[in-house]
């Protein structure tokens, strides 16, 4: 069996990984694919970093908490919902259990037939994107809020300063919230 968490892990956080964890725990001999979505997507501040360094941070981060069974795949967006599901089927190896807490993502593939389950949401109130990328861009305190070998990483490619520039409003248009 194989089942298929889909997110666009901007970054990989401490959520990110307890959730994969919670995965594995309920399904220990499944296959967990990791669809980094929106892989078209980076050098914006909503969408920082590149497929490439998204998994990079998934392998490294899935790798140094001893999980295996996880196979990360980037996934470029196609923006059209009615297609979505069989793009996906297409695209990733074969999966029967779809994990998701997005209303919208259960509807589609409830539709198409998958089960669908929702998995734990880890420290939701600390452990957002966009706070974690606000910290980043503002030199506040992040890398507690990702795994160790995440928070080298992202000072390996200089997240702090991507994201300070990232946030200005003239580097990608009008200024983000806070």
């Amino acid at each position: 069996m194989r089942g298929l968490l889909i997110g666009r892990y901007q970054p990989f956080h401490r959520g990110h990984l307890g959730t994969v964890r919670a995965i594995r725990a309920s399904a220990p001999d499944a296959e967990l694919v990791i669809a980094i979505g929106s892989a078209e997507e980076s050098y914006t501040f909503e969408n920082p970093f590149t497929a490439s360094e998204r998994f990079e941070m998934v392998v490294r981060a899935v790798r140094a908490a001893g999980l295996d069974g996880i196979v990360p795949v980037p996934v470029p967006d196609i923006r059209r919902h009615a297609l979505w599901v069989r793009y996906l089927e297409g695209l990733l190896p074969p999966f029967e259990v779809v994990h998701t807490n997005n209303p919208l993502t259960r509807l589609l593939f409830e539709k198409a037939g998958y089960r669908v389950e929702s998995p734990p949401l880890i420290d939701r109130a600390r452990l957002e994107g966009r706070k974690i990328r606000t910290l980043l861009a503002t030199g506040g305190a992040w890398s507690a809020r990702v795994p160790p070998v995440v928070a080298a990483y992202l000072k390996e490619v200089d997240a702090p300063g991507r994201l300070a520039l990232l946030r200005r409003p003239s580097a990608t248009g009008p200024r983000p919230r806070p």
